[in-house]
């Protein structure tokens, strides 16, 4: 009787359960349909934020002097990629616009930061290593001076990291990632307070087209101008997307402002630089007419092909009639954004160097499917041919990474091959080191031991210089640069250091080199006596007699310029 009572009640406390959950249910989606779409609700969020910045008071923590660094020294130095290089720029005109001096000696600084790079373990291994210097520093400032240190990280480690440098190791004051330098003086400003100070905030809008760089090497003939931001390519192994956000392009019309001061001050070099560069696509002048962005043939991504506005290949032809006589480079692009009107543009116009960097990873097609990198070794193959068909002259350099994920010896010799293959001009290796966050950290097993690692590393930097050496012995000699004078050699104060439109460093005797008008080729002696007249930023141009597998030697023929060269 019991048990019958009690199955009764269970079965009733079910049947109420069941009732009440689909009164519930029904009373949900009524709800549900009576309230704002999710297109309704973000616009009514926007509007209502809108409004409140329109009518809210600046926080008071927010107020500082307009000059929080008066007085204080800062000092910054870049690891990594020339992008690093060009952020320390930014920051070091942000730093100097809230008042604080640049220092050349980190021991007088009372500000050190650290622009870092994320790309491998020996980069963050260095930075490490670089930190517990900087406290040692920082102990002997305060013991022996009283004088207070601030450490601060910046750039790609900032988001990895943040965690550990600041609140388990306590190594550094503050950290600023990629899009945050703008809110430098407000965190040194809380680190002032004696908190400890982060924004690793990533954007989708900063391109800092508004600040002029304050360039740090000002002997330099060369200067790097940023022209976009982040990368959507989503490559396997690769934390860029991550530590630098999705792409973003700047104006072009700032891009242009800056060259064209660049010129004016007497810069005879810019490299046009991004994480991605050549997928740099300003959609500010888009129309209903416009077009996707083109591929070069066989290659795909991982995202939808967006809509072009001003594409690179309308960049590269604006700023390079800037001026005429100022030399074009650009790092780091992408195989898949080599469309053929850029190729024909780079032939024709005499002041965009004949020199590409064409990232192959691998020249395995499995090992590149498991990059994600969207291409096969035939369809990149195929764009070599192409670009060497187009530009007869022009000289490839590339990036391996060996070991990765799952990688067999088979697919280790496509690579040695796609070397023999293309004979690359230069060539940066380096061995597959596995980055948190990434696609292949999440799904692919980092199985390559350390060992194999390293020797396919070997085999693949002696393939190269071989290659590299024997390619220049059969091309090089007797060959006519146009050279833009560097400075000395490092070796020999008799001797110049110059680069060549297609990369390659030259050396060359200090001696008098005449216009090319009053040069002679079969009595030189009319001019030898003569002191040299060659001064940093000259185009001479240089007959090579020896060659290495990276380096060129020979002799100054005449001086000369781009235009006059190209004639």
């Amino acid at each position: 009787m019991l048990f019958s009572r009690l199955r009764i009640l269970n079965k009733s406390k079910q049947l109420f359960n069941r009732n009440f959950c689909t009164q519930t249910l029904r009373q949900f989606k009524q709800k549900l349909a009576n309230s704002p779409s999710l297109a309704e609700f973000l616009k009514t969020s926007n509007d209502r934020v809108a409004e409140e910045k329109l009518t809210e008071e600046v926080a008071p923590y927010l107020i500082t002097d307009p000059f929080p660094g008066e007085g204080q020294t800062i000092y910054i130095e870049s690891y990594g990629c020339q992008m690093n290089t060009n952020d320390s720029e930014i920051v070091l005109a942000v730093m100097k616009n809230a008042g604080y001096q640049s220092s050349s000696e980190v021991e007088k600084a009372d500000v050190i930061l650290l622009n870092t790079c994320a790309i491998r373990d020996n980069a963050e291994n260095k930075i490490r290593h670089r930190i517990n210097e900087l406290k040692n520093l920082k102990l002997y400032r305060k013991r022996i001076h009283n004088l207070d240190t601030k450490i601060g990280i910046l750039g790609c480690m900032a988001e990895r990291l943040k965690h550990k440098l600041l609140e388990e190791e306590k190594s550094v004051d503050l950290i600023a990632g990629p899009d945050a330098y703008r809110d430098l003086p407000r965190l040194l400003a809380r680190v002032e307070d004696g908190e400890r100070a982060v924004n690793v905030l990533l954007s989708l809008d900063e391109t800092y087209a508004d600040i002029a760089p304050v360039r740090m090497s000002k002997d330099s003939l060369s200067a790097y101008v940023s022209i976009m931001r982040g990368c959507n390519n989503m490559c396997s192994y690769c934390i860029v997307p991550f530590t630098r956000g999705r792409e973003r392009s700047r104006n072009p019309s700032s891009i242009e402002d800056e060259i064209r001061s660049l010129s004016d001050q007497g810069y005879k070099e810019v490299v046009l630089l991004g994480q991605n560069v050549n997928s740099y696509n300003n959609t500010e002048e888009i129309t209903e007419t416009s077009n996707l962005a083109k591929m070069a043939k066989s290659f795909s991504t991982v995202y939808k092909a967006p809509t072009v506005g001003i594409s690179f290949t309308k960049l590269m032809d604006r700023v390079s009639k800037i001026n005429p006589e100022m030399r074009i480079r650009f790092t780091s692009p992408h195989p898949k954004d080599f469309p053929d009107e850029l190729l024909w543009l780079i032939k024709e116009r005499p002041n965009i160097c004949k020199s590409i960097h064409m990232p192959a990873q691998s020249g395995s097609s499995t090992v590149l499917s498991r990059m994600r990198r969207g291409y096969t070794r035939e369809a990149y193959l195929d764009l070599i041919n192409r670009t060497r068909e187009i530009i007869p002259s022009i000289s490839i350099s590339s990036d391996f990474i060996t070991g990765f994920c799952g990688e067999t010896e088979e697919e280790h010799e496509d690579t040695l091959k796609l070397l023999r293959e293309v004979e690359y001009d230069y060539a940066y290796m380096f061995a597959y080191s596995l980055r948190e966050k990434t696609h292949a950290h999440r799904t692919l097993q980092d199985d390559v031991p350390t060992e194999v690692k390293n020797r396919r590393l070997n085999e693949i930097v002696s393939a190269f210089y071989e290659i590299s050496e024997n390619k220049n012995r059969r091309n090089e000699i007797k060959k006519l640069h146009l050279a833009l004078v560097e400075g000395k050699s490092k070796k020999s104060d008799k001797e110049w250091k110059a680069r060549t439109d297609t990369n390659k460093k030259v050396v060359f005797p200090d001696v008098f080199v005449p216009d090319k008008a009053n040069y002679s080729p079969n009595d030189p002696s009319h001019y030898s006596h003569k002191d040299s007249n060659i001064k940093v930023g000259d185009y001479v141009v240089v007959e090579i007699e020896e060659v290495s597998a990276v380096t060129l030697r020979g002799k100054a023929k005449w001086r000369s310029s781009i235009l006059e060269f190209n004639a």
